[in-house]
């Protein structure tokens, strides 16, 4: 039995409060979609590879930052009040960079504040959701990450490396080319002369050569 299209998605949810973050990862898994659940921003960058600053962490990560290569993440939803990092510096990080700028962030938040909603938007995030967060919110998640994958896959970078690589011919091969085009030439020459030759240049007169 296939996995539903939806299970190929890969959501990272961000969110300091155990409850919040339980019902997002809920309705995510209701989807069917892949979840992944972090409880900051720096735990977020750390599983993004982004981790740099060591204030947002001083201890050393219990996991390898490489491991972040092995999943890929199609879409981030994050709290937006969260101590330390909010998710709007974490939007920031994230649109900072060159290798994750292309993955749709959406911010949460139970405060309906519109300066902060617009600020967030003009950074780069896809949707802002107000808490609780519901199915339909949910539902409204699908089109953005449709749209990065599709991105990926009319990358000019994927379409040239998907480009066979021109076959240049080995030197015997040239050769061998040289020396049947020299065949050719020769045999070419030969038939000329046999034309030009004295016996086929005599005129004929009712049948009969003219000696």
């Amino acid at each position: 039995m296939g996995l539903a299209p939806e299970s190929q998605f890969h959501v990272l949810a961000v969110d300091d409060n155990l409850i919040d973050r339980k019902v997002i990862e809920r309705l995510l898994k209701t989807s069917s979609y892949q979840v992944t659940t972090v409880d900051s921003a720096g735990k977020a960058l750390e599983f993004l590879g982004l981790l740099e600053d060591d204030h947002i962490n001083p201890n050393p990560p219990p996991v390898s930052p490489n491991n972040h290569q092995e999943v890929e993440v199609n879409l981030i939803i994050t709290d937006y009040c969260m101590p330390g990092m909010t998710g709007y510096d974490l939007l920031k990080k994230i649109k900072e960079s060159s290798s994750l700028r292309n993955i749709p962030v959406v911010i949460m938040s139970s405060e309906n504040v519109p300066s902060r909603i617009n600020r967030c938007l003009e950074e780069g995030a896809e949707e802002f959701f107000l808490k609780p967060v519901s199915l339909s919110d949910v539902n409204k998640l699908k089109p953005h990450m449709m749209k990065t994958k599709d991105k990926n896959h009319q990358n000019p970078e994927n379409q040239e490396a998907s480009k066979q690589p021109e076959v240049q011919p080995t030197q015997q091969e040239v050769q061998k080319q040289q020396q049947q085009q020299q065949s050719n030439n020769n045999k070419r020459k030969t038939m000329e002369a046999e034309e030009l030759s004295p016996d086929r240049t005599r005129p004929r007169l009712n049948g009969l050569t003219v000696v």
